[in-house]
């Protein structure tokens, strides 16, 4: 009697979860001690397929637990509940430089689970499968509003949790690619967090004038959601990725509008040019441009770009002044940014000015620059477009596959407690359940 006769049954539970959800992938019914991969399968948006696999052995009752049975070979070994989603590759023949990035967070990503008899490296389309599950893993959780924000010359999008509200605040930066990218915002929204994504760099101003956002596009952007019946007011945080780092804490530091109740900060620096606002930025960084490495496989390294720390006060933040609580998410592998030198540099300026007890620092060794929600799949090099030249380049992001996965879930969680720590405290909202969908 083979497989087939057998009825190899796969499930996986729950089905349908947001992304950050861990699933039990378990097959059953099958010969004992057999050769099983299990197989997983994602086109993106953009047409690009995405797999990993993984080989395991069915034990006396012909069964097989992702979540607590070893991998001995395939895109990741050992015993990994989500390994079939954070070591996701491109499929052999797609083109270089590839990235994965939720467009439309209104439609779920798609993941198909495939078990198959052997242990198969190669030609999976080619063989029949013993099983086959659909799973569906989505960034907003049912209830989860999602508003265009266009009022005063904004270009936003905003997320509001399930519920009557009113929730605390944030305000979502992502770094120097530009764009309205949408999917971290809405996961914080899926727990509890009125969250707006906010495009400065290729935003509606920018694009008609030609002019780079000062520091009151983003004083508008805090009093929008400062102003907005579903926001408690005095609760809002503000949360930065690279380039979104820097505007985070000049904001945190030195506006007198924003009153921000903690700020996030993940694979930053503080080191910016005290006067002016993002230009100048962008101009220093520029005018460091020497500092650039290109690897022997054509990969652009910019972790350079602003070291050494300076020791001029001009031109950094003045972390010493900050009156929020402050988390620094860092990877020490980080091959964009100098952001584990940026991060000791600040621990020192905050223990030296007495605001040390504002800060928490998760630093993870061999993780890179791009720390992203939970088992999202870890890229080393990806293409990149700089908005200043607006050439494509490889840029290397660092990290190893494993150590940065683990550090995307352990951040992730810290991130979420660090959050309703500082934003809810003691208050009580109308938000919803945030059990699985």
């Amino acid at each position: 009697m083979d497989e087939k006769q057998c009825c190899v049954i796969l499930s996986v539970q729950p089905s349908r979860g947001l992304v950050d959800e861990k699933f039990v992938v378990l097959v059953q019914s099958s010969l004992p001690s057999s050769l099983l991969t299990i197989y997983a399968h994602h086109q993106c948006e953009d047409g690009h397929s995405w797999h990993a696999f993984a080989h395991y052995t069915s034990d006396a009752t012909g069964a097989v637990n992702v979540s607590e049975d070893c991998s001995v070979g395939g895109t990741y070994s050992g015993v990994e509940a989500m390994g079939l989603l954070w070591s996701l590759k491109p499929v052999p023949g797609s083109k270089p430089g590839l990235r994965m990035r939720k467009k439309s967070v209104q439609a779920p990503m798609m993941v198909t689970i495939t078990v198959y008899r052997g242990h198969l490296t190669e030609g999976f389309e080619d063989q029949v499968p013993l099983a086959s599950v659909e799973v569906e893993r989505w960034y907003m959780a049912p209830g989860v509003r999602r508003i265009l924000v266009t009022e005063d010359g904004l270009t936003a999008t905003l997320f509001l949790p399930s519920g009557p509200g009113p929730f605390p605040g944030l305000l979502d930066l992502w770094g120097g690619g530009g764009q309205l990218v949408e999917y971290r915002a809405a996961l914080l929204a899926s727990h509890g967090i009125a969250t707006m994504a906010l495009d400065y760099l290729t935003c509606k101003y920018t694009m008609e004038t030609g002019k780079i956002v000062q520091q009151d596009y983003f004083e508008t952007a805090y009093k929008f959601l400062q102003k907005h019946p579903k926001v408690l007011s005095s609760r809002i945080a503000m949360l930065g990725l690279s380039l979104g780092t820097s505007v985070t804490l000049k904001m945190a530091a030195y506006s007198q509008v924003m009153k921000l109740r903690c700020a996030v900060c993940i694979s930053g620096s503080h080191v910016q040019p005290v006067d002016g606002f993002l230009k100048e930025m962008l101009d220093y960084f520029c005018k460091n441009s020497g500092n650039i490495r290109i690897t022997k496989g054509n990969e652009v390294v910019l972790r350079d770009l602003l070291l050494p720390i300076p020791t001029e006060l001009s031109l950094k933040v003045d972390v010493g002044k900050l009156q929020c609580p402050l988390m620094l998410i860092i990877g020490e592998d980080d091959q964009n940014w100098s952001a584990y030198e940026s991060a000791m540099d600040m621990k020192g300026m905050m223990a030296q000015a007495g605001n040390s007890h504002l800060l928490t620092l998760l630093s993870y060794p061999n993780a890179g620059h791009l720390i992203e929600p939970p088992y999202t799949p870890h890229v080393r090099a990806s293409l990149f477009r700089s908005l200043q030249s607006r050439q494509k380049m490889m840029a290397l992001w660092g990290g190893q596959t494993l150590e940065h996965s683990r550090a995307q879930e352990d951040a992730w969680r810290k991130l979420l407690v660090f959050l309703r720590k500082n934003l809810y405290g003691d208050v009580k909202t109308g938000a919803s359940s945030l059990s699985n969908l």
